[in-house]
């Protein structure tokens, strides 16, 4: 297991520990979701196709397993709620 953390943004004990909890609580998330979906992907997979769709309002399991999303295009201003 490997939690790729590649910096620390604190430099005290209590925000290193604190990075490393939260690393270590999305991957055992992750982990989940794999087995719960039954996903074919690697972990490393599911966090790239996470990380690429980040901002996208997709239902999680419909973007993993490819399916084609349930939701019409609205404009991005009603979808913002800036009108």
């Amino acid at each position: 297991m490997n939690l790729k953390i590649k910096a620390f943004v604190g430099n005290s004990k209590y925000a290193v520990m604190t990075q490393i909890w939260i690393a270590l609580c999305t991957y055992l998330l992750l982990a989940y979701l794999k087995v719960t979906a039954g996903l074919d992907h690697s972990l490393q997979q599911i966090v790239r196709l996470l990380a690429v769709n980040l901002f996208l309002r997709r239902d999680m399991l419909a973007l993993l397993t490819n399916k084609p999303p349930g939701f019409e295009h609205r404009d991005h201003k009603t979808q913002l709620g800036l009108i």
